[in-house]
């Protein structure tokens, strides 16, 4: 392994690069083309953050996914191990700390998303300090269609970028938020042509690298606190009630209409 890498972990679902003095970092999982979260990739994540909240190298992290997604959000197959009291428990407790890792690093984060950022994806997406989208990128939180609550810092995030209203009406009903809406509504910086989006990312990113490290880092961590005042107020909420419907007869028959290819039929329990 290279000097250089030493503080970072070996990853199976996430490819790692430096170029200068940023570190980019791509969603690559080699089982998914789509990089859909499974247990594989919540545990690189979590790694990831927790890793880079030590970085010394970069000055910069580039954040972004390969193929046609960022990350289509959680894989319905693992979906049924989280029945597990034990597995949920662990999946709880590590995507907190995620989150939180996230917001702690100091170095400025630029996420380049390349395709849907759905569910957990969006919500590190949007929780990153400089967004950019390419055209074809859509974002989307739709816990609630398969009978969970919408958990991963959703619930926070999205509030506090577009006020309650707004937020709900994408939380509620799990729609997608295309890359120009995105961008109207102020959930991304920048749209670019998906062809432009990886140069774009990466010079706006190097711009960032090369200002002044100190200056950057902790005008970063002074505007997180009010996002993590958010996360206070709503993500352990919101997490344990996700954990609820995990367990429920909701969640289940949802799965099952996704086999099933049909329509689910709801009955609240």
């Amino acid at each position: 392994m290279n000097a250089q890498h030493e503080l970072l972990p070996e990853f199976t679902t996430l490819h790692t690069e430096r170029i200068g003095d940023v570190l980019r970092v791509t969603i690559a999982h080699p089982k998914s083309p789509l990089n859909a979260v499974d247990g594989a990739l919540h545990e690189d994540l979590a790694a990831l953050f927790r890793a880079l909240r030590r970085e010394t190298q970069a000055r910069c992290v580039l954040l972004t996914g390969q193929g046609r997604a960022f990350s289509a959000g959680g894989d319905f197959a693992w979906f049924p191990t989280l029945q597990d009291p034990d597995v949920l428990e662990t999946v709880r407790r590590d995507g907190k700390q995620m989150i939180w890792d996230l917001l702690d690093v100091e170095v400025p984060i630029v996420c380049a998303v390349n395709g849907p950022a759905v569910g957990l994806g969006a919500s590190l997406a949007l929780l990153c300090d400089v967004i950019f989208a390419a055209d074809t990128a859509s974002f989307a939180d739709p816990h609630v269609r398969v009978g969970i609550v919408a958990g991963d810092g959703g619930v926070a995030i999205w509030p506090a970028v577009l006020g309650p209203a707004r937020a709900k009406q994408y939380l509620l009903t799990g729609d997608p938020v295309g890359a120009a809406e995105a961008e109207r509504l102020g959930l991304v910086n920048f749209v670019v042509p998906s062809v432009e989006l990886q140069e774009k990312a990466l010079t706006f990113a190097q711009r960032l690298a090369a200002g002044a490290p100190l200056a950057l880092r902790y005008t970063k961590l002074a505007v997180n606190k009010l996002v993590k005042d958010a996360l206070n107020v709503a993500f352990d909420a919101s997490t344990a009630l996700e954990v609820v419907t995990f367990r429920s007869d909701d969640h289940r028959e949802a799965l099952a209409a996704l086999r099933e290819k049909r329509p689910p039929k709801f009955t609240g329990r």
